[in-house]
């Protein structure tokens, strides 16, 4: 009688016996059953048969150029084009465009190598089905619909192509274990075989991952530190725009973003995300500010949105759509207690217009601004744009690339700036109007 475990499916940690709730990542119902196959562990990378030790200046180097995806805003997401033998995560929600953007790069990658697109969740006559809707090019890429990581090594080492697409990594199983296909032991071990056949035959691979309800890319946490690039597909279904966001990179900024707008042939690449985000009412309202947000290596504007009423409820709502809920609460009682302003009795809702979200502290002084424009109704200028840390004692503190985002704003037409007194420039910026405050109350008082 073969040996159970029980491993779970959202640590990967495993246990001897069963139990209702993971007593290591406290998650429940994540423990499932599985039969441990024999086959010895792998080795990720590089590693040869017989290995030595050198010194590092003893190391040869070989310099290989970015080869361009086809999609500009891809590339810059990725550090500038496809590395050679580099291991690319995708994940996104059903239906979002993970499959979509692929195909498209791997068409356009096909007419100047060769390349293999792998689905384990598609017929091939799907596949070539969306590639004719989309007129994309046929003639010489490479498809398989196989889910055996065996087979597909197999073949891929006969073809040996420049790039590879797994759709999905989930569907994916070997047969040294004894686990149904998605399960913790299946997606490390495949990864990890598939990830070693592209260190050593120089092959890009793009991996697709399930996500969570959560949104977190779905199996065990190690899959993230096997592979080089981990990128998230981001966007509403009833939006036209989709993000693509990268959370680890070897090969480039992380938290760099690309944008796309999707549409009947593909997705399509949007060279001008301010202009996007910027698509304001002619009537001024209350509660609206311009926030310059960094993402990545560049500056981008996006509409940060306000509305403060009065709360019938014992604890007043503190919702946020793109923003962190949590330090809206601690920015409240900074704007009370060093602002003069109380919002313990109002309901505010705040919301990132386009679907964007703006994770940096730099959003603190407009975020600000905003809850106090629409509590007051007081508009603000149209052509205001606001950027800053603020602290627990009222102080607004400078944030980093002050002057690239002060050039973006001047570049779309902006003659008001409040800015952290630190991030002023020390050359007046043509057209541009630079109010430094070192003091919520300051910039209070310029509103």
């Amino acid at each position: 009688m073969a040996k159970v475990q029980y491993t779970c499916q959202a640590c990967g940690v495993v246990s001897p016996k069963w139990a209702g709730q993971c007593g290591d990542c406290s998650a429940w119902n994540t423990l499932v059953e599985e039969v441990p196959g024999s086959s010895n562990p792998r080795v990720v990378g590089y590693a040869a048969a017989q290995s030595s030790i050198i010194h590092m200046d003893k190391v040869s180097i070989q310099e290989h150029p970015r080869i361009s995806s086809g999609l500009a805003e891809l590339d810059r997401v990725l550090g500038g084009g496809l590395v050679v033998g580099s291991v690319v995560l995708m994940g996104g929600d059903p239906g979002i465009g993970k499959s979509t953007v692929l195909l498209q790069t791997m068409t356009h990658l096909s007419q100047q190598a060769k390349v293999l697109y792998i689905t384990g969740e598609e017929s091939l006559e799907q596949v070539t089905m969306r590639a004719r809707r989309l007129q994309l090019p046929e003639d010489k890429l490479l498809l398989l619909a196989e889910t055996q990581v065996e087979r597909i090594l197999k073949l891929a080492d006969k073809e040996k192509p420049m790039a590879m697409v797994i759709d999905s990594i989930q569907t994916m199983y070997t047969e040294s274990l004894n686990s149904t296909p998605g399960g913790v032991g299946q997606v490390r071990e495949s990864a990890a075989r598939l990830v070693q056949f592209a260190k050593q035959k120089g092959t890009a691979l793009f991996l697709v991952g399930h996500v969570t309800k959560e949104g977190t890319l779905a199996g065990p946490r190690v899959l993230e530190h096997m592979v080089d690039t981990v990128l998230y597909f981001e966007g509403e279904r009833d939006s036209r725009f989709r993000v693509i966001r990268a959370v680890k990179n070897r090969f480039g900024a992380v938290n760099e973003l690309g944008l796309f707008a999707m549409t009947d042939r593909g997705l399509k690449v949007v060279s001008n995300p301010s202009a996007i985000f910027l698509s304001r009412s002619d009537n001024e309202v209350p509660g609206s500010v311009i926030l310059v947000t960094w993402e990545g290596t560049r500056p981008m504007l996006v509409e940060v949105q306000a509305l403060v009423d009065s709360s019938h409820m014992g604890n007043p709502r503190r919702i946020t759509v793109g923003l962190e809920q949590n330090r809206l609460a601690m920015l409240l009682a900074v704007l009370h207690r060093h602002g003069g302003i109380a919002t313990y009795d109002q309901d505010v809702f705040l919301n990132v217009v386009g679907g964007m979200r703006v994770m940096e502290t730099a959003s603190d002084l407009a975020l600000l601004l905003a809850v106090a424009s629409s509590l007051k109704d007081k508009i603000l200028p149209q052509k205001l744009v606001v950027f800053g840390e603020v602290g627990l004692a009222g102080e607004v503190r400078p944030v980093q690339s002050g002057q690239e985002r002060l050039k973006e704003a001047a570049k779309h037409g902006f003659t008001q700036a409040i800015v952290p007194k630190a991030n002023a420039p020390k050359k007046a910026i043509a057209g541009l109007k630079v109010i430094p405050v070192e003091h919520i109350s300051e910039a209070l008082e310029q509103i």
